[in-house]
């Protein structure tokens, strides 16, 4: 689909990657608990426009290298599908206490600095670049439109999950301080799904 490959497992993937706790989710409860959905919304906003700057640095560079050299590219495939087992297995080793501490915004400045904590995330800048290769099918890409498609799915996938975060993030917040032992069996749980897909993606 588009020049996707496996656009049901990419679909799968970025919501994986949002649910994953980290600096963009307590983004959107801290927003949330200061200004309510309006804030919420406001800093979901600015994690999409962060993820969108990363996914077109991304797309630079892999665009050129598929035009220079497809054999690097295929290596580049390679090299993303072990970072993604890499993130499973220290997920798998989570205790629950790491990325998942709360981050602290402004009041009056949700977008401007959810943006910020997304571009400044090192996870993140690094997930992007090795995911793309994974799921683009250099037989059937289209160029341009398919990173477009791919673009689109990721906004349109983060508005929701932001939506649906914001709606709930007063309940989820204490869920999640009082259940510490849930926040280890879901990264847990993402971290086998990860290791899943880099297998699933580097065979096809």
């Amino acid at each position: 689909m588009f020049g996707i490959a496996d656009y049901g497992a990419f679909c799968a993937a970025v919501i994986l990657f949002l649910a994953i706790p980290g600096p963009g989710n307590f983004a959107l409860l801290s927003a949330t608990g200061q200004a309510g959905l309006r804030g919420g919304l406001a800093a979901t906003l600015g994690v999409i426009l962060g993820d969108q700057v990363l996914m077109w640095c991304a797309v630079a560079g892999v665009a050129a290298l598929m035009a220079a050299q497809p054999a690097l590219f295929d290596a580049v495939r390679w090299a993303g599908a072990a970072y993604l087992a890499w993130i499973g297995f220290k997920l798998l080793r989570s205790k629950g206490d790491g990325s998942a501490s709360p981050v602290k915004l402004a009041p009056g400045h949700f977008l401007r600095q959810s943006l910020v904590i997304t571009l400044l995330n090192p996870k993140a800048i690094v997930f992007y670049m090795a995911f793309f290769p994974l799921f683009i099918d250099p037989a059937t890409h289209r160029g341009i439109p398919t990173f477009l498609a791919m673009a689109a799915t990721i906004a349109a996938l983060t508005f929701a999950y932001g939506l649906i975060v914001c709606a709930l993030a007063d309940r989820l917040a204490r869920q999640l301080r009082q259940h510490r032992r849930l926040v280890v069996w879901l990264e847990r749980l993402a971290g086998l799904c990860m290791i899943g897909f880099g297998l699933r993606l580097v065979r096809s």
